[in-house]
Order: C-alpha cells, then sequence, then structure tokens
C-alpha cells in the first residue's frame, strides 16, 4: 500500500484557500490535519474542527514536548500542526492537507520534502481587500495589517509548487483537485505514462508561470 501524501495548502487571509479545502473535501476522501492555535474563535468556528483553540501555555507545552510538526507566529498568535495524526495517517494510505501559513509550511519542508506545497492567492490586491471587508468581523486596522502581512506570504509564493489562482471558485477547486491527484500518481512510484508525464510537466510549467504572474501584480 502506497503511503498518502502531505499536501500543504498557504495563501493570504482572504484567499478562500478554507473554502476551496471544504469543497474539495465533499467529494475526495482526504484527512484535513486541524492546527492547534493561541487566536480566539471567529464567528460560527468550532473547537476541533476549524482549530484547536488552546492557550499560549499549552502550546509552548506541545513544542516542548515535540508533539508539533510545525510552528509559527501569525499576527501575534500561534499556530502549528500535531505531528502525531499526520503521521498516523500517511501511513495508512490517507492524503493528509494542512492549511497553514508560509513560514509553517517551510518548516514543513524541511521536515517532509516530500510535502507537496501549493499556494492560493486571489487574482488582485482589490479582490483581497474586498474580500477582507466584506468579513465584517475586523476593523480597518486589523484588516490593513492582514493586507501588510499578504504582501509578505506573496514574497514567499517560490518555495511553492503549484499555485491557484482564486477569481472562479468552481474552476479553483478543479484546478486544486488536478494539482493533488497528478501529485499523488508522481508519489505512487509507479511509472507514467508519456501522456501523465507532460501533463505533470505542464502542471509545474503552469505554476511558474503564475509565480511570476502573480509576483507582477502584487509586489512591482
Amino acid at each position: 500500500m502506497s503511503k498518502g501524501i502531505l499536501l500543504v495548502l498557504s495563501g493570504p487571509s482572504g484567499s478562500g484557500k478554507g473554502t476551496i479545502l471544504d469543497a474539495y473535501k465533499k467529494d475526495h476522501p482526504v484527512y484535513f490535519s486541524v492546527s492547534n492555535t493561541t487566536r480566539s474563535p471567529r464567528p460560527g468556528e468550532i473547537d476541533g474542527v476549524h482549530y484547536h483553540f488552546i492557550t499560549r501555555e499549552a502550546f509552548e507545552e506541545k513544542i516542548a514536548s515535540g508533539g508539533m510538526l510545525e510552528y509559527a507566529e501569525y499576527c501575534g498568535n500561534m499556530y502549528g500542526t500535531p505531528r502525531d495524526k499526520v503521521e498516523e495517517q500517511t501511513e495508512k494510505g490517507v492524503n493528509v492537507m494542512l492549511d497553514i501559513e508560509t513560514v509553517g509550511a517551510a518548516n514543513v519542508k524541511k521536515a517532509c520534502p516530500e510535502a507537496v506545497l501549493c499556494f492560493v492567492v486571489p487574482p488582485s490586491m482589490e479582490v483581497l481587500r474586498h474580500r477582507l471587508t466584506r468579513r465584517g468581523t475586523e476593523d480597518e486596522e486589523t484588516v490593513n495589517k492582514r493586507l501588510t502581512q499578504a504582501l509578505t506570504e506573496i514574497e514567499r509564493i517560490g518555495q511553492y509548487d503549484y499555485v491557484v489562482i482564486n477569481d472562479d471558485l468552481d474552476k479553483a477547486v478543479a484546478d486544486f483537485a488536478d494539482i493533488v491527484a497528478t501529485a499523488q500518481l508522481a508519489a505512487s512510484g509507479k511509472s507514467l505514462t508519456a501522456e501523465e508525464e507532460a501533463h505533470l510537466s505542464e502542471l509545474k510549467e503552469k505554476s511558474a508561470a503564475l509565480k511570476a504572474a502573480v509576483k507582477k501584480e502584487f509586489l512591482l
């Protein structure tokens, strides 16, 4: 039995990465690793479903005991991935997905070089600002802080294997599903057909072009 793949999904707050994951999970068997965080729940968030909401003291105890696969501080709060469940599920052949920020993603790649990293980004800064303000859960200062943080995250897009532009949700979900299926096939150890090899190369070339386009849109 082949091991499951570990796929990391990152993107600025407001990129829609969580929505893409939720849509993908409806039609595909996957284990979504629930992160630990020290921040307070947002309206509608459920402990143990969206995050494990814990104290900073409890979080630091898990770090000290080696119980975190990765962790990082983001906008004044700690976020991290519990190690045990990830290892347990991939050994069973189940694909595991993480929704984490860019520093955490880099740490996962160091700990698990075989991990596949995918970055989700909206088509423009204007769209991102609109999505953040539409939530109505954060004041203008917090929104501006998140926009600044978004630029920092986008600067790290080069460390990712694949990129998804979330302009149209259905297309973004389809693109993500294609990436997962192709990455799983590539990691299976089986010989790829010429058609499969060509598609893998096409996806990598497309992501390289998208990285350049995103940097031009957001950073130049």
